[in-house]
Parts: C-alpha cells; structure tokens; sequence
C-alpha cells in the first residue's frame, strides 16, 4: 500500500481522532523509499487519515558492499524526522518506526539508527523478514473482501520480496525471499531506453530465481489448495502503480485500486510499454509517478514471470499490508 503520488487525499479534518478509535502512525524505512501511514486504530479496524511516501533509495550502491552509504543514511534520516513532525501535527498517539530489507542486511545499520534516532527522537525497529512477512499477510486480510479464499500474497519491495500462501487468519507458508527493485535494479544496469538483450537478462534473472529459489519452497504447498483457485494478490507501491497506469490514475485512490483485476495480458502489455520507452517518456505515463520510472522496470517483471510460472490468470491488488499489520499490533499490545 503505497500513494506513489505521495500524498493521500484522506487527509485528516480535525487533530481528533473518530469515537472509540485512537490515532497512530507508523513510520516504514524500505530499501527504496520512507513512508508513512497516520491512521485511527480500533482492533482490526485501520481507517487512513494520511499516506505518504518519500523515495530515499536507501539501497542505492548498497549490494556491492553490504554498507548503507552516508548520503542515503541522511536523506533516510531527514525523512522520517518530516514524517514524524507530521505525525504529531495531526495528533497520532504514537509513532512507531520499522526498517526492512536494506536495514537488516546491512553492516553498518548501527549507522542508521543512531542517524534517525538523533533526527526524530524516535526509536527504530529493524523488523526480520519473517516478521515482514507475517505483517504483509495481516494487513491484506484484514480487508473482509479477500476473507474464506486462499490467497497467494506477493509484496515486491525494494529489497526484498515477501511470499505468503494462506487462507483466513491462516498462514500455510510464508518467507522473504532476497529479489527487490532496487537489487535487481543495480544487478542489471541498462541503456536508456533499454535494449531487447537487456530485456532478456533482466527476464532470465527473474525466472531462474523463481524456479531455483520460489517453486522448490511454494510448490507444494500451492498443491495442497489444488481443490480450490488460490487468488494472486499484490500488495506494495509496484501493484499500486500498475494499477493506476491501467486505470489511468493521477492520484491514489484506494476503491478503485482494489476493485481491479489485472489480467496477464494487461500485466504483459505494461511491460513491455515501459521496457520500450526512454526515462524521459516513461515520466509523462499517467499513474507512473516520476520518482519511480526507473525502478518500475525491475517491479512489473516479477509479476509478470509470476503469473506466467505458476499459471495465474489475474492478478488482485491490495493497498494494505506491511503497515497496516504494524499499526493493528501495536493496538493489541
């Protein structure tokens, strides 16, 4: 659940949270970007006052040396510092702050934490990709749309990419597998616009990792549902933006977001428009924010291998997940 354009426009009338609800925030530091999610909490009930997202790039030249590096550490810092002032300013209770992928994998996360503690005030929590994981498939499901299917849930994140296989409250398989954006991103450097051979290293990457890596894990689990049609569903700022580039959509708007479903062939033809066009034009596709034209290249690819794979015929898009799970936890305590 990503408002690629930033900004939600469910932003709050008052400071005071709604009767029988208490206004939380959570703070979530990827591998590619800061967001933030000012909610009103009461159980399982999350009702968003304000979304916003703030592209870091936390990752950048970070898997050649498992070092975050100083610059990407203080634009991470200034950013959650905002994000926090704006938390405040609208009356959140708390404010949680989480890290994931880039943080956890790094040798020098110590770094980042002490960057953002003295920026913020706040604490951070490196949360394992376990952890992750468990989060992603809590949020979706608390969305009563996708209760009594089982669901296959897909969160492709900058760093790291989340597979969770279950049904109800149920979690029959769940893992954080290392495929991200950004990894892949810096794995495979590319012209601009890119080449048909790069297009080709960049599909082969993907499939070898899901045929060496995904299948051996998932397969059989996926059997077990055989009975049934297991639902694919995406969660994260990648689905979030393939659905307002079919849409058409300048601004996030989460109703119509969740009633899509995007076929493999639409999932296909996106591909290949963004893999055609220089950065330049990819900039002006509607529902493609700016700041992602160059990362959305390594995003739509996984799906598409997804799907194709392990023979999936839509793919649902959720717009809650990982932070949405955070806040409902950190109500339950």
């Amino acid at each position: 659940m990503e408002p690629a354009d930033n900004v939600s426009p469910r932003v709050a009338r008052s400071q005071a949270p709604s009767s029988g609800f208490i206004r939380r925030a959570v703070i979530d530091v990827g591998t590619n970007s800061v967001k933030l999610l000012v909610a009103e909490v009461s159980g399982r009930s999350i009702q968003p006052v304000i979304e916003r997202s703030e592209q870091t790039r936390l990752g950048r030249g970070f898997y050649e040396t498992h070092r975050l590096q100083p610059a990407a550490i203080a634009h991470t810092a200034r950013a959650v510092a905002g994000f926090a002032d704006k938390a405040r300013e609208l009356g959140a209770a708390a404010t949680r702050v989480i890290a994931t992928s880039a943080a956890r994998d790094a040798t020098n996360s110590g770094e980042l934490i002490i960057a953002i503690q003295t920026a913020s005030g706040l604490p951070v929590e490196i949360i394992s990709g376990e952890q992750e994981a468990d989060w992603v498939f809590r949020g979706v499901v608390s969305d009563p749309v996708f209760a009594g299917q089982p669901l296959l849930i897909v969160d492709v994140g900058g760093g790291s990419t989340e597979f969770i296989l279950g049904e109800g409250d149920h979690q029959q398989f769940r893992r954080s597998f290392p495929l991200g954006t950004v990894r892949l991103m810096e794995q495979l450097p590319r012209a601009d616009p890119p080449s048909a051979a790069e297009w080709e290293r960049c599909r082969a990457t993907v499939r070898n990792f899901l045929d060496q890596q995904v299948r051996p894990a998932i397969e059989s689990e996926l059997r077990s549902f055989a009975s049934r049609a297991v639902q694919l569903v995406g969660t994260g700022g990648t689905t979030s933006i393939m659905a307002r580039i079919e849409l058409g959509l300048q601004k996030f708007d989460r109703d119509r977001i969740e009633a899509l479903r995007l076929s493999r062939e639409q999932v296909r033809r996106q591909r290949e428009r963004l893999w055609s066009l220089p950065l330049a034009e990819r900039k002006g596709i509607v529902g493609l924010p700016e700041d992602r034209a160059d990362v959305i290249l390594t995003g739509v690819p996984v799906y598409e291998a997804l799907m194709e794979q392990f023979d999936f015929p839509d793919l649902r898009v959720s717009t809650r997940g990982l932070r949405f799970a955070a806040l409902m936890e950190e109500g339950e305590e």
